[in-house]
């Protein structure tokens, strides 16, 4: 058998990538895109800006050579100047053809195949591309009109010219502008990285903050963010707080059993070990009769650390709503008296209305069960239960004719512990301080007071929602 690793891997779960690279992935291909739509329209334009300039002369040369087109001898006569000629024999590489047509439509001079945009089946155009002599060739077209005695109508001129040297000087201005581009392109990428890195730098101050916070220290972060972090860090310290809560809460459960528990269980235990050896019977009676006791407190005692444990983890996690008070207490009595030891009648004093509040039906029940536990510990009969509403604010009180709280304790009601005894019993105890935990959970109060008739009250009072009258 292998053995086990005494530090076993942690399962991480699977990262995404970090906001830097997505950043940077994504600035990065926006603005290659934009350099391709520059580049496209670069080179649309080096075409363009080709063409223009290679039509002018073009252009030029037709109309050249449709200036010396004249009548003699009552016939058309074209005289080809060599000027028109000259502008076009810069693009070496290129070769030039012309042809004029006459008024019939035959070809006085020039090349006679050289297709007018009828024959290459184009629409009439004043310049035209055709493919003439294995070669692509840009035609400009020039018309001259006569209008001589027996003679009318239009002598058209075609002059056309090889495209390579235009398309050598459209790849350069593209070539150029892909220089530039790219240079541009390359510049803004790098101060995009800068930019991306500059804006998330507060990400990087957070985080630092966090790697070098104590763990045991859940105080709210205060450290300057930008408004877009604003939000996270506040959603942080919220999450803090709260994990400080619930450490506190886990910290004060497992202070009440250690403080609550340990004495009585070992009184018990004390009897136990006192009774393994006593041999007198009434004695021995007495000894058991000590340790049922013990051990009835001690339940009663786990049930209010497990009420107090349930109540504080519905304040974070129950839902408030609307709850009768009325319908609260009478439940509230009904299981008191259910489990109580002594079967004496506790009266129910409730108002005709509703008495609203917003709240937790389960956390109020529990904290008027506690009330009325600690008058029937330590009150004396007959026991009231009154609901009422005084003022806009709902009321639970227990009233009993005991002595009450000594008024030096009455400040601490609802404290853990006030006024503990060795097993337990307290008339300011455990059953107060859950009451008081729930009264605090709904925007409440827990108070005290001696009534003028003799009663001492203890009350939980909570604002009312809605009181219908």
């Amino acid at each position: 058998m292998n053995d086990v690793p005494q530090s076993a891997a942690i399962a991480r779960p699977g990262r995404s990538p970090s906001l830097m690279l997505r950043l940077t992935v994504l600035v990065t291909a926006i603005l290659l895109l934009l350099a391709a739509i520059a580049l496209f329209l670069a080179r649309q334009y080096g075409h363009r800006a080709a063409d223009e300039a290679y039509d002018k002369l073009l252009t030029g040369a037709s109309l050249q050579i449709a200036e010396r087109v004249s009548v003699s001898d009552g016939a058309v006569v074209a005289d080809i100047p060599y000027s028109a000629f000259e502008l076009l024999a810069l693009a070496r590489d290129d070769r030039v053809f012309y042809r004029v047509i006459g008024l019939s439509g035959e070809t006085l001079t020039g090349h006679e195949d050289l297709p007018t945009p009828e024959q290459a089946a184009l629409a009439p155009a004043d310049i035209y591309n055709i493919r003439y002599s294995g070669e692509w060739v840009r035609v400009a077209v020039a018309r001259r009109p006569i209008s001589e005695p027996g003679l009318s109508g239009t002598v058209r001129v075609l002059v056309g010219q090889t495209v390579s040297e235009r398309r050598a000087l459209a790849n350069d201005i593209a070539l150029k502008a892909a220089y530039l581009i790219a240079t541009i392109a390359a510049a803004a990428i790098g101060f995009a990285l800068f930019g991306v890195r500059y804006a998330l730098a507060p990400l990087t101050k957070v985080q630092r903050a966090l790697l070098s916070r104590n763990p045991n220290d859940l105080s709210p972060f205060a450290i300057e963010t930008p408004r877009e972090l604003e939000t996270v860090v506040s959603a942080l310290n919220r999450f803090i707080l709260r994990l400080d809560h619930r450490v506190q809460q886990v910290q004060a459960f497992v202070a009440d059993a250690a403080h609550q528990l340990r004495t009585p269980i070992a009184a018990i235990r004390a009897q136990a070990e006192l009774a393994t050896g006593e041999n007198s019977p009434e004695r021995l009676k007495r000894i058991n009769r000590r340790i049922l006791d013990r051990s009835i407190a001690v339940g009663r005692l786990a049930d209010q650390l497990l009420s107090r444990a349930m109540i504080t983890h519905r304040s974070d996690a129950a839902a408030l709503a609307p709850v009768d008070l009325r319908r609260i207490a009478i439940e509230a009595e009904r299981e008191s008296q259910r489990f109580a030891d002594s079967e004496e009648p506790i009266r129910c004093e409730l108002w005709e209305h509703p008495i609203i509040v917003l709240g937790d039906a389960f956390s109020l029940r529990e904290a008027v069960k506690n009330l009325i536990n600690n008058a029937q510990s330590h009150g004396k009969p007959p026991l009231r239960i009154c609901v009422f509403e005084d003022g806009g604010e709902a009321w639970v009180a227990i009233r009993d004719h005991g002595p009450g709280i000594a008024a030096e304790l009455r400040e601490k009601i609802g404290s853990r512990f006030a006024g503990v005894d060795f097993a337990g019993a307290s008339k300011t105890g455990l059953g107060l301080a859950i009451a008081a935990d729930v009264a605090q959970f709904h925007s409440g109060r827990l108070a005290c007071a001696q009534r003028p008739d003799g009663e001492f009250e203890i009350a939980m009072i909570l604002p009312a929602t809605s009181v219908t009258r």
